[in-house]
């Protein structure tokens, strides 16, 4: 009797409920059955399976041969080194702890209402209506805030043109799985799609176009990722903001972290609250996660430089050397060498490192902290 092909029993046990699942969603947008469900609720950010056609943890349809959703997950296996492969042709370098890139530039859209609405130098955001004017995306999923009674939720949502990434622009720190916007984006006849995530779900273009995850991997064109250490919990703006520092969740204009959580408020006024009081609301899907580089978009991008209005850009793939340099023939951005920030580069790596030894000795042999990194 041949093996059986890894399907969503195995996928549930090895990573949905052995603590790897980053909550991305990436296998409940390619199940072709649709089978899987995503529960956001409580902290939880987790796939589920419906009752029908084999309970929580089997899958008929993976008994009789479908693995998509073990293709689709970016934490399956040896993820890492084949989609290293994939998308660059080798395995990374000890050296590489930040994965593997093309060049690192500092970069800032020229465009003042985008600076004005995007974080640090709004990069996200001028790439999205670049690749949306210029005819090389016809919608991007990203996230939303919407209101609920006196609170903020972030959301999955589309972007379809300039107004609608303005009006998403900025970052949330608390999770939102984007990708669910994937089946909206396709109801609306969208065949190329842009797709802006933490680095777990900016891995997913590169995972299931490595695993050839359907349909799914052919209409995800662009990725962007976002440097990122941890989400958190909804429950953190109650539970700490405003419980202790007395900021209302309605109140709060932004949030960034630069070391600290850095509030600014509606009436114009500015706070600080210290990053290691938010450890307890770290998400759970967080705690495993090994990459903190967004290793595998096209573009992974992140304020952690010296220079606060502009944005560390390090371009990955010819994907995302294609747009970049497009963009900079259009003057839709700007740029400067990495290197004018060296201290950046070093923090990046730096807090790549610290993330790659999350990875549990009793997962998949990759990833880990690489031999010359301890």
């Amino acid at each position: 009797m041949p093996p059986q092909k890894p399907h969503w029993d195995h996928l549930y046990r090895e990573v949905v409920t052995s603590g790897l699942c980053t909550g991305c969603a990436g296998c409940t947008i390619a199940c072709p059955h649709d089978m899987l469900r995503y529960d956001d609720t409580g902290g939880r950010y987790r796939p589920w399976k419906v009752n029908e056609d084999g309970g929580p943890s089997d899958c008929t349809h993976g008994v009789k041969g479908c693995t998509i959703c073990t293709r689709a997950c970016p934490r399956f296996r040896d993820w890492e080194p084949e989609v290293d492969q994939f998308l660059f042709g080798r395995a990374r370098t000890d050296q590489e702890v930040a994965g593997v890139y093309d060049e690192i530039v500092l970069a800032r859209a020229t465009d003042l209402e985008v600076l004005a609405a995007g974080q640090d130098g709004g990069i996200v955001s001028a790439i999205l209506i670049w690749a949306l004017e210029h005819d090389v995306v016809d919608a991007a999923l990203v996230s939303e805030l919407v209101r609920d009674d006196n609170s903020q939720k972030a959301v999955p949502a589309l972007a379809r043109n300039r107004a609608e990434v303005l009006a998403r622009a900025g970052s949330r720190y608390i999770y939102s799985a984007n990708s669910l916007a994937y089946r909206d984006a396709v109801e609306e006849g969208a065949e190329r799609i842009a797709l802006v995530g933490t680095s777990c779900q900016a891995s997913l273009r590169a995972v299931m176009s490595a695993r050839k995850a359907g349909k799914v991997a052919r209409r995800l064109v662009l990725s962007i990722g976002l440097l990122c250490s941890k989400t958190f919990d909804d429950e953190i703006f109650e539970d700490l903001f405003e419980a202790r520092y007395c900021l209302r969740q309605e109140e709060i204009a932004k949030i960034n972290i630069k070391g600290v959580f850095q509030i600014w408020t509606r009436d114009g006024s500015y706070h600080e609250v210290p990053l290691k009081e938010g450890h307890g609301w770290t998400r759970e899907g967080c705690k495993a996660c090994p990459d903190f580089s967004a290793q595998h978009a096209d573009i992974s991008a992140g304020g952690i430089g010296f220079f606060g209005d502009w944005t560390l850009t390090v371009i990955r793939t010819e994907q995302g050397r294609l747009v970049i340099s497009q963009m900079l023939e259009d003057e839709a951005i700007e740029t400067h060498p990495g290197g004018d920030d060296p201290g950046a580069i070093e923090l990046m790596k730096k807090l790549a490192r610290s993330s790659r030894r999350r990875w549990p000795a009793n997962a998949a042999r990759e990833p880990g902290l690489l031999p010359s990194s301890a």
